[in-house]
């Protein structure tokens, strides 16, 4: 009798699966806003399909009359500039600070103690701190992300610079390679999937302190929309943006999953 840990569902068969968590997930709200409509037509906790679409139809595709702006694209590319740039820096931070650490005995004494204490900060709890000392623009928000992501990456890639089989390194000394040809052609090139991964882990925490930060001080961007909006319960609104935030992510985790594959399949076939 096969066991379970060894049956693999065919292609089929995940697609199916996959998609059930979700499909239950709309009935069960379908169920619960059907519910609250009959016994309160204005309801506003579980709006309808219906309403939903036509408030997400005025937000992506008509002027608002105050700004001239479409909101939903507005407030999407001011999210993504600001989550982009950051994730931008942290991973260049996190992979030369990771490089070093990893590959060097005496920046790892100095360096990685210090690094595993900022990993444990809480972002928000310094958010304050951050619109005190920077002001309330666009930079106190990515230098959150980046205290929030970056250090949690670092440790990512010194941690797998560190894995790298001490035969390769002897051997490559063994050819006369230097400390800067033995990080560069040897150590580097296996950090890039790993760093890859580590960024890929890190999305939601990243798009959870930035919606953080637009909540508290922010003129356009998609966390800014929703607390907006929640004075008025407009759940048509915060459940679409919710939805609509989670595709990005997905997105975003998408590509770099692709990026890995294509750019280091030899990766992929290690594993």
């Amino acid at each position: 009798m096969p066991r379970l840990i060894n049956l693999h569902p065919n292609r089929g068969g995940a697609v199916v699966l996959a998609a059930l968590p979700f499909l239950l997930l709309i009935f069960a709200y379908l169920l619960g806003s059907n519910a609250r409509l009959a016994a309160n037509p204005d309801d506003k906790l579980l709006p309808a399909f219906s309403t939903i679409a036509s408030t997400m139809h005025t937000y992506a595709f008509e002027e608002d009359k105050r700004s001239g702006e479409v909101l939903l694209w507005l407030d999407t590319w001011a999210s993504l500039q600001r989550i982009l740039i950051a994730l931008g820096i942290s991973a260049a931070i996190g992979l030369a600070v990771g490089l070093a650490i990893g590959a060097i005995p005496y920046v790892r004494a100095l360096a990685a103690p210090f690094v595993a204490a900022v990993s444990m900060i809480p972002p928000l709890a310094i958010l304050p701190v951050l619109f005190i000392v920077l002001g309330l623009g666009e930079v106190a928000k990515i230098v959150l992300i980046v205290i929030g992501v970056a250090p949690v990456i670092t440790r990512d890639v010194a941690l797998r610079a560190s894995e790298l089989p001490t035969e390769q390194l002897i051997k490559a000394q063994t050819l006369g390679a230097s400390s800067w040809l033995l990080s560069s052609r040897v150590i580097l090139p296996q950090l890039w999937p790993r760093l890859i991964d580590a960024v890929r882990l890190q999305l939601g925490c990243a798009w959870l302190f930035l919606i953080a930060a637009e909540a508290i001080a922010s003129t356009e961007g998609l966390g800014y929309r929703i607390f907006l909006v929640r004075r008025y319960l407009a759940m048509d609104v915060i459940l679409p943006y919710v939805v609509w935030i989670t595709l990005l992510a997905f997105l975003m985790d998408w590509l770099l999953r692709v990026a890995r594959r294509r750019l280091f399949p030899w990766a992929e076939a290690a594993r």
